[in-house]
């Protein structure tokens, strides 16, 4: 019979829905020997029966039913509000289903054959969700309050984070640069039941090809010439917690199939070790690009990005919260004027009025840079319109939008396009052009070298 929510003190109880009665009592008897309650039954009948009686601390499902599918008890615990954390158990390669399933809610998925320590490394994690609940909530304002602003699309956001930090599924974060996709990810990660294990972030593009394997996975003693001790990967650096995979677009496509094996096991190899290791790590990844273009354009594989891009999260640009940009922007000069040891600024009416008509190609991250050069032009009290130096732009014609007017960093990707080109031909020239050579020079792949070449425009 299920039980009513208890405190934190008492035994848990879990609901095991599985019309086979041997997984039924291999489950059960897993549960129990975990310290558990358990109440298995077969149908979805049963289930929803036994979850109007009372609230349970988990529910364990599988798919296929005879009368029907674990799916509608997903889809029913979400439509009433339930406070329970639900995984669905899919056949084995059955893909389809379980990303179905997170999106419509689940916490998390098993695949049959069960692995029972994938098993009680599921439980233990749900679990503790359930158990950290009223600490998290207390710690979610202080994470919000990291993206400042009231603003419908800022909103938007809080709301998607605090749904997806319920949950493990894989999380796909869209949005331009300076978007703040990296504090999302960790405002998901501190908001969850992780929030006391690791949060480790990698910037895919900058790990050379040669090196991808050994850096997420780590290796042995002696697993290549140079390996004098084993070392860890990024996967278990992040062991219990999250992985946040940004600029994922970047990774080769033989690193792709790799990333895509782990996130369907759930185990890792080390370079040199014989055997695989269980790994529980939530995967969030971002890009500036499009990712569906890329898999379109045959440069990242479309079951990749199925499973990465369970549920999607957008950042909106700046351009989008122009009533926030005065909030933010008296945060930005609160910090700057506190590390430099003076009194913090105004913004006139007219330097409001003038950054909330910019459009901000590099969004916060602009922001700042606007404000801290026009701190040190300022008189030291009030920032005036024309210390941020923006003017209208001419070439648009349009009265409200404005661009950076003075230097040479302006508008960004201009700059930061010279730059990059500028570091390639340097590379280039030191390596009589070889191209794999300066590639290896810069730090990046020979792919990456070639395709930066070309959207330059360098022969």
């Amino acid at each position: 019979m299920a039980m009513s929510k208890r405190d934190a003190g008492s035994t848990r109880h879990v609901l095991v829905i599985d019309d086979e009665p041997d997984i039924r009592e291999l489950l059960e008897l897993t549960l129990l020997r975990m310290g558990l309650e358990v109440t298995p039954v077969g149908t979805v009948k049963e289930a929803l029966a036994q979850l109007s009686k009372g609230q349970f601390d988990l529910c364990l499902t599988d798919m296929r039913l005879p009368d029907g599918e674990g799916l509608q008890v997903v889809k029913h615990i979400q439509s009433q509000n339930l406070d329970i954390p639900i995984a669905v158990i899919t056949a084995y390669g059955s893909t389809e289903n379980a990303i179905q399933a997170l999106k419509a809610g689940a916490f998390d998925y098993l695949s049959k054959p069960i692995a029972l320590d994938q098993l009680r490394t599921l439980i233990k994690s749900a679990l503790n969700l359930d158990q950290a609940a009223p600490q998290t909530s207390g710690r979610s304002g202080d994470a919000s309050s990291r993206f400042l602003g009231n603003s419908q699309a800022l909103q938007n956001v809080r709301d998607m984070i605090d749904k997806l930090a319920r949950s493990n599924a894989p999380v796909y974060i869209s949005g331009e640069s300076g978007s703040g996709k990296e504090r999302a990810a960790r405002m998901i990660h501190e908001k969850s039941q992780r929030a006391a294990k690791p949060f480790i972030a990698v910037n895919c593009g900058a790990i050379p090809e040669n090196l991808m394997e050994s850096e997420f996975f780590g290796y042995k003693k002696g697993a290549f010439t140079g390996a004098d001790q084993e070392r860890e990967g990024f996967f278990q650096a992040a062991q219990g917690g999250t992985l946040f995979l940004d600029e994922v677009a970047d990774l080769p496509l033989m690193m792709q199939v790799k990333l895509l094996r782990v996130i369907q096991e759930k185990k890792v190899r080390k370079l040199g070790s014989p055997a695989e290791e269980p790994i529980d790590v939530r995967i969030i990844s971002a890009t500036h690009q499009s990712l569906a273009q890329r898999v379109d354009d045959g440069r990242f594989r479309q079951d990749l990005y199925y499973r990465l891009n369970v549920i999607e999260l957008r950042m909106p640009p700046l351009r989008e919260m122009r009533d926030d940009v005065p909030i933010i922007a008296k945060a930005v000069l609160g910090r700057v004027a506190e590390q430099l040891g003076m009194p913090l600024p105004q913004l006139s009416n007219g330097a409001q009025v003038a950054l909330m008509h910019y459009n901000f190609p590099g969004n916060v991250r602009e922001l700042e840079n606007i404000l801290e050069r026009a701190l040190a032009l300022s008189n030291g009290h009030t920032i005036e319109e024309g210390d941020l130096q923006l003017t209208p732009d001419s070439q648009s014609g349009d009265d409200d939008t404005f661009v950076a007017g003075s230097g040479d960093k302006y508008p960004l990707q201009d700059y930061l396009d010279r730059v990059e080109r500028e570091a390639i031909l340097e590379a280039l020239e030191k390596t009589r052009f070889n191209r794999t050579a300066a590639a290896k020079t810069l730090g990046i792949t020979f792919r990456s070298m070639r395709y930066r070449m070309e959207r330059l425009g360098i022969n």
